[in-house]
């Protein structure tokens, strides 16, 4: 079997994003922390390796009883099978694409970006160390772009949970860098699974609508 499902949506960002960004050629006064972009655009973006990374973490946590988390090679099964593994013969049954932001036009009015002023302070001498970090901003839409390839039809209900579970788990987390200070919290929107291709019959209708009913549950 070689069959493909396209997983589509968006992740609107509800507190400041910041993934960050190459900062080896800021002029002085410039932004401390520049946020990633697209080199084409100057848009913001949400790198697929960001999004795939956070994503395998927090499902890694919900299944480990250790603080401390072992390598991704001894990740839970199902983890290993849908993230990928230098253990395992399989690859990746999930494929990440980088998020470029869809309502850019939209954002033009408040700015795509914004730079927040933030200081810390040395403990030992009082002295405030003032720093300016680019965030995305609040409101900003990325469109979401995820292929899952099929490899076990027994599995694949079992998958789209795990990946379910993944997106709420997510929902409660953060995405980039900062979030205890509140940055990163994100939203998806308007998830959807789509047969792409599909060498048989075997990935029908029915089927697609389970799937889809387990994606309406990220909430």
């Amino acid at each position: 079997m070689y069959s493909k499902i396209l997983v589509s949506g968006k992740i609107e960002i509800v507190t400041g994003m910041h993934i960050g960004g190459s900062d080896a050629f800021a002029a002085i006064g410039a932004v401390d922390s520049p946020v990633i972009k697209d080199n084409r655009t100057k848009e913001p973006i949400i790198p697929g390796s960001s999004l795939k990374g956070k994503m395998r973490t927090l499902l890694a946590r919900s299944k480990s009883q250790k603080i401390i988390m072992e390598a991704p090679d001894k990740d839970d099964i199902i983890i290993r099978r849908l993230f990928g593994s230098l253990s395992d013969i399989a690859p990746a049954r999930l494929i990440f694409s980088d998020c470029f932001l869809v309502n850019a036009e939209e954002m033009k009015k408040v700015g795509w970006t914004e730079t927040k002023f933030e200081n810390t302070i040395n403990r030992a001498t009082a002295i405030a160390m003032p720093r300016q970090i680019e965030r995305v901003s609040r409101g900003a839409q990325f469109g979401l772009h995820i292929i899952y390839d099929v490899h076990d039809l027994e599995q694949i209900r079992e998958d789209f949970a795990h990946l379910a579970l993944a997106f709420n788990l997510l929902q409660m987390d953060y995405l980039g860098g900062h979030g205890t200070r509140g940055y990163g919290r994100v939203k998806f929107l308007e998830l959807a699974a789509e047969k792409m291709l599909a060498a048989d019959d075997a990935l029908d209708e029915a089927l697609l609508k389970e799937l889809n009913a387990i994606l309406k549950g990220v909430n």
